[in-house]
């Protein structure tokens, strides 16, 4: 059995050696991470999960944004890591759902993420709802998705995607 969990600081140590093992080194140089540097991810929705023995077995993370001239607010999603041994069970999925339950109910109005439309269609997440924005350089342009949390949640997000500080 799983437990999701709100990230704490104790568990920063054994998420970023998650996120290590998970992702390419150089994860750091991703333009997703110029809009992390400096700000710290959203309370409550960057969750980790823990296993029967207390192993940490995923993580997610939210960070908030500005969006346009008027800095509107989104959430960006990532990153969302598996332990490589724990991959296909189905965790990184009950992540997504659930944070994106908790982020909705929030009031964040959207978010926005770069990855493969294919995985994330299934939670709502297209190319066609991020067409409108401007991703930080270096980003391959299709990878860059984005969905609503609330009916009026894309309506006026437009323009350049930036820190939120």
């Amino acid at each position: 059995m799983l437990r999701f969990l709100p990230e704490t600081e104790t568990d920063l140590p054994e998420v970023e050696g998650l996120l290590d093992l998970a992702f390419a080194p150089g994860r750091e140089l991703l333009s997703s991470y110029q809009l992390r540097q400096g700000v710290p991810p959203v309370a409550g929705l960057s969750m980790i999960a823990r296993d029967d023995y207390d192993a940490l077995v995923g993580a997610i993370r939210f960070w908030p944004v500005r969006v346009g001239a008027a800095g509107d607010p989104a959430l960006l999603l990532g990153p969302v890591a598996v332990h490589p041994i724990r991959q296909g069970e189905g965790i990184g999925a009950a992540l997504i759902g659930e944070t994106l339950e908790r982020a909705a109910e929030s009031g964040w109005p959207a978010v926005i993420l770069v990855g493969d439309e294919p995985y994330y269609r299934r939670f709502g997440f297209t190319r066609a709802a991020a067409e409108a924005l401007d991703f930080p350089r270096p980003v391959n342009p299709a990878r860059v998705l984005a969905r609503a949390l609330r009916p009026d949640g894309l309506a006026h997000l437009a323009g350049a995607v930036r820190p939120w500080s």
